[in-house]
């Protein structure tokens, strides 16, 4: 009751810090803002969780993913349209950073989390294959297309161009969105798994089988929240992603000044960003994990990562028109190299449905790498 109050009380806290902190240096007040900011993550895993309890798989993981990247868009748009020319490419970097953070950190940490229970992580290879396609179309046409066009200099498009990889993005995330509430619901649920045709599911030698809809929060099986707890959690759930956003908006300057002190690349501010805004839907993976629910995990870090593209770079294409200097969205080599990589890896990972601890040491390697060549290039 003492952690369910809280969840209350930091939300509206964290938006309350937010109007005195805005565009302010925060010498004195970091530490406070940060203790706030981690206490919103957390409340908006919680929040997250009762409303995917009441609407269920896989309704639960599409809206958290929508409203983190909703906020993150927001963030985005407001620190490139007031930071000017030196955040041409902020977009570009965070973006490309939710995909490396979902697609390696979350999967991978997910499943390490799942195969410390058992001995292979169970999922369905229909639906993560299908996200995981339109991930790669959409950071293709996204990201790493402008590299290689020739009608503008640099990493840029043009305005046609643009225009395309904006409806492009929508269409596809619009296509994912309805094969996963309409069409085919049943591909994105968790996996049930019998343990007379797959003995590693059976907890009798160490595995561990997919828990139903009804596991969502343990072995209790409470009933769902009511209407008014849902929608109270909806709320409070949009508060503290407002929370987290302005809040790292707050402390980003600090970010920026201990980038630029450590001697690292301006670039590697997105990847902070992404990280920050990214923490509850890591959070709330690695819980759904620890209960069986791998297949919730995918959801959740493929959605985020197709939500990131989807819904990032149609606003930024509206916002461009007002934005100083060129808008860069190629990738440079290094990080095309880590996107092929990952759609790689990704493939041969959820091909089979089933994975081991050996594939979440792939993927965790992968992320870590990702992070060295951000901080070192």
């Amino acid at each position: 009751m003492r952690w369910r109050s809280l969840t209350w009380v930091v939300p509206l806290l964290g938006v309350v810090l937010v109007v005195p902190t805005w565009g302010r240096d925060l010498p004195l007040g970091l530490m406070l803002v940060g203790v706030v900011l981690v206490g919103c993550v957390l409340s908006a895993v919680y929040h997250a969780e009762v409303v995917a309890h009441r609407v269920g798989e896989p309704f639960g993981s599409l809206v958290l993913a929508v409203a983190v990247t909703v906020i993150e868009v927001a963030l985005i748009v407001t620190l490139m349209l007031t930071g000017g020319s030196d955040k041409a490419a902020l977009a570009r970097d965070t973006v490309f950073a939710a995909v490396m953070i979902t697609c390696n950190g979350i999967v991978g940490g997910s499943l390490l989390v799942a195969t410390r229970r058992g001995r292979r992580a169970v999922f369905s290879a229909e639906g993560s294959g299908a996200a995981l396609g339109s991930i790669a179309v959409l950071a293709t046409l996204s990201l790493a297309l402008p590299t290689f066009t020739t009608s503008t200099r640099g990493p840029t498009f043009t305005s046609t161009q643009l225009a395309f990889a904006a409806v492009a993005s929508l269409v596809v995330y619009g296509l994912y969105v309805f094969v996963l509430t309409v069409r085919h619901r049943e591909q994105f649920l968790p996996v049930a798994v019998d343990p007379a045709s797959d003995p590693a599911s059976d907890p009798a030698v160490g595995g561990v089988p997919a828990p139903d809809d009804a596991e969502l929060f343990g072995e209790q099986h409470p009933d769902p929240p009511g209407a008014g707890t849902m929608a109270a959690s909806a709320t409070l759930l949009l508060v503290a992603l407002v929370g987290v956003v302005g809040l790292s908006k707050a402390v980003s300057p600090a970010i920026e000044d201990a980038v630029r002190a450590g001697g690292l690349p301006l670039s590697f501010v997105g990847v902070v960003i992404a990280l920050l805004v990214l923490l509850p839907e890591g959070l709330a993976a690695m819980r759904a994990a620890s209960r069986g629910q791998v297949q919730t995990s995918i959801n959740l870090a493929y959605g985020s990562a197709m939500a990131s593209i989807g819904l990032t770079i149609p606003a930024i294409a509206l916002v461009s028109h007002w934005l100083d200097g060129p808008l860069l969205l190629g990738l440079g080599p290094t990080q095309l190299v880590f996107l092929a990589l990952t759609v790689v890896v990704s493939t041969l990972t959820v091909a089979p449905g089933r994975a081991t601890l050996l594939q979440a040491g792939v993927h965790l390697t992968v992320f870590a790498g990702f992070l060295v060549l951000a901080a070192s290039p």
